[in-house]
């Protein structure tokens, strides 16, 4: 199976999976790394693992849609299986959905439906909630809003710095997102509407 990560910024998450693979946790190719932004050091994560990684930049396309279709290109060039997102912060048209239709994978700081969108860690911190955590999702063509594979919770209390949480939350981030590409891989992941089984 092939596998695609699409990243903006650090990419730590991608790093994790990129790990996985090489250790042989995750059975399958990791062919290419796309990012939306010419400096992120995604990329310099990417040359460490030898993972390909191709720029697009946003400004020389005149629309979302056009965007989407030259990323495609490259996916379906790459023949790629899973699409998985990782801190990428673009959403995503329906065209692009369709084109991979439950194959584009996505994780969100946070216990959703619940702190959609950025920023996330902050807003539950700040809201008072009791607990947040880690979900990984199927993508639709909502935000933040696709049949939930994965959710692991984490108990904020008062001890807590926003710093730590955010530690705390990245931690868990790195170890759900390879378990979850490895059940892909594997075939043990089964949706039906919104209701995903495991095993």
């Amino acid at each position: 199976m092939n596998l695609a990560v699409l990243a903006s910024g650090k990419g730590t998450n991608f790093a994790s999976i990129a790990a996985a693979v090489k250790k042989g946790y995750i059975k399958a190719n990791l062919k290419v790394l796309l990012v939306d932004k010419k400096d992120a050091p995604a990329r310099g994560r990417a040359k460490k693992f030898g993972v390909k990684d191709i720029f697009i930049n946003p400004g020389d396309y005149k629309s979302r849609l056009t965007y989407d279709k030259a990323l495609v290109k490259i996916l379906k060039k790459e023949k790629v299986d899973l699409v998985i997102l990782a801190g990428f912060m673009r959403v995503l048209t329906p065209y692009f959905v369709k084109s991979f239709k439950d194959k584009i994978i996505n994780i969100h700081p946070a216990m959703l439906p619940a702190f959609r969108g950025v920023d996330a860690i902050e807003r539950a911190f700040k809201y008072g909630s009791k607990f947040t955590g880690v979900t990984i999702h199927f993508v639709d063509d909502k935000v933040d809003h696709g049949p939930v594979i994965m959710q692991e919770p984490i108990k904020i209390t008062q001890a807590l710095t926003l710093k730590e949480l955010e530690a705390k939350v990245h931690k868990l981030e790195h170890k759900l997102y390879p378990l979850v590409v490895k059940l892909f891989v594997e075939k043990k992941i089964k949706k039906q509407g919104r209701n995903v089984k495991i095993g």
